[in-house]
């Protein structure tokens, strides 16, 4: 028993001597019994200095501190808390008396703590420094997120977008899986943002993948994520995927058509198990999440044809979403035409609008690159037009045709004004690739995207290369 008693002892010892708060202890009538390390390195203050004393001498003999709780812990028999000056040094210290009780319910212990009031400040500054770090990063957060979906209005006037919209007020409040179809150019990602606005994960991460955009090596690791080692030059501690950067909110994966086969059995798990496994590792990782692809592929046909699962395209295919290209949808070129005109002028400090035989030029092109290709058209019309305050026909044509080419014997035997303008359109995209050399760089010059570009040349029977 006795061994007990005194290996409990030697415990309680090693454990007042490892903390971090200084520990004060007097006996029921205030005389001091211990002091730990962290109380002497606090105050200077040894237990040689204060043993066997009563507080109340200590503190009359004005020697080592002032503004001490014992004894009015002994009073009150309750825990007390004030501020005690340190008289060597000046300093000023936290203290926390708190009485123990015996059986008899007579105070047979006084344990005060001993807090450094510097120390405890530091430690106020850092915890109000992390809310700041905290309160800008929820901030930035914010603002990224209203950055990637906010700030574009999806603007419409036809029975098409009509209906598109009344799909999306129909589903977004769901999680279920939708997939987004058009030609490039058309809105896919407006729609997507609008579906994520209008849900109930709106306050959740919305991270968007381009699966063309990333190099199909590369797109597993980005996607799925990974463990330390799991292959050469993979970072010590592992990396979240998007998926998992994507937990509890939504991820729209655009371009899902150019998803290599064997990412896309990967992909067909996570849609019906909602799960994931990193490369590399050994246990799965539950997701939360809502999926939204986007393509301007035909899946199905891209199924029949085997370059795409038909399994993935039916989970995907849950809700579709078709837009239709804008020269179908000729109804909506006019408010487009005029809200990108309001917005450029604000932009560039301009004062224009568009006249009626301006718009009917607008109107009556075929738009290969539909959207996309109207909001640079008029930003560029915009920005050249420096004095004139009204954006003619002329203007538009001009615009149309940035090569100033001559009229072809082609053009002049056309008789309609949209086979005139295809021909001229077939003109600038030849008098482009020649002059720039490759068709990417004509399709940057040109402003639209490669695969555009390449339709648009098998349409008109041109050489592509």
């Amino acid at each position: 028993m006795e061994d007990t008693r005194l290996s409990d002892q030697l415990d309680f010892y090693e454990v007042c001597q490892n903390l971090y708060d200084g520990i004060h202890i007097t006996d029921g009538e205030g005389r001091v019994l211990f002091v730990n390390e962290a109380y002497t390195r606090t105050t200077g203050i040894r237990l040689e200095d204060l043993y066997g004393r009563k507080v109340a001498d200590i503190e009359a003999e004005g020697r080592f501190y002032r503004g001490a709780v014992t004894h009015k812990v002994l009073e009150t028999g309750a825990q007390v808390n004030s501020v005690a000056t340190i008289l060597r040094t000046g300093k000023e210290v936290l203290v926390t008396g708190t009485p123990v009780f015996d059986k008899e319910g007579r105070i047979k212990l006084v344990v005060t703590n001993t807090r450094d009031f510097p120390e405890l400040k530091r430690l106020e500054r850092q915890l109000l420094d992390l809310r700041e770090e905290q309160r800008k990063a929820n901030e930035e957060l914010t603002f990224l997120r209203q950055q990637q979906t906010g700030g574009k209005q999806i603007i419409y006037r036809s029975e098409a977008m009509k209906s598109v919209m009344e799909l999306i007020r129909t589903v977004a409040q769901t999680d279920v899986t939708v997939l987004i179809t058009g030609e490039s150019g058309t809105g896919k990602e407006l729609i997507a943002n609008e579906l994520y606005q209008n849900s109930s994960r709106r306050d959740k991460p919305f991270i968007k993948v381009n699966c063309a955009a990333i190099p199909a090596e590369l797109l597993e690791s980005e996607l799925f994520g990974y463990e330390e080692g799991a292959f050469t030059g993979a970072r010590k501690a592992g990396r979240a995927g998007m998926f998992e950067l994507a937990n509890t909110g939504v991820i729209l994966l655009d371009e899902i058509g150019d998803m290599p086969l064997a990412l896309q059995t990967k992909l067909l798990r996570v849609l019906q198990q909602r799960e994931l496994m990193r490369i590399g590792a050994s246990r799965t990782v539950k997701l939360d999440i809502r999926v939204i692809a986007a393509t301007n592929r035909d899946l199905r046909e891209e199924s029949r044809q085997g370059r795409f699962r038909e399994d993935l395209y039916y989970r995907l295919n849950v809700v579709p979403i078709e837009l239709k290209p804008l020269r179908e949808r000729r109804t909506d070129i006019p408010c487009l035409a005029e809200e990108f005109c309001r917005k450029f002028c604000k932009k560039y400090g301009k004062q224009m609008q568009i006249h009626k035989d301006g718009m009917e030029l607008l109107v009556e092109y075929p738009w290969p690159g539909n959207i996309r290709e109207l909001e640079n058209l008029v930003e560029r019309i915009v920005v050249i037009n420096a004095s004139d305050a009204t954006i003619t026909r002329s203007h538009v044509f001009a615009a149309l045709n940035p090569g100033g080419l001559p009229l072809s014997s082609r053009q002049l035997e056309t008789h309609s004004l949209k086979e005139q303008v295809s021909a001229y359109e077939r003109e600038v995209i030849l008098h482009t690739v020649a002059r720039e050399g490759s068709l990417r760089r004509a399709a940057k010059a040109l402003a639209v995207d490669h695969s555009t570009l390449v339709k648009k040349l098998r349409r008109y029977g041109a050489p592509e290369g």
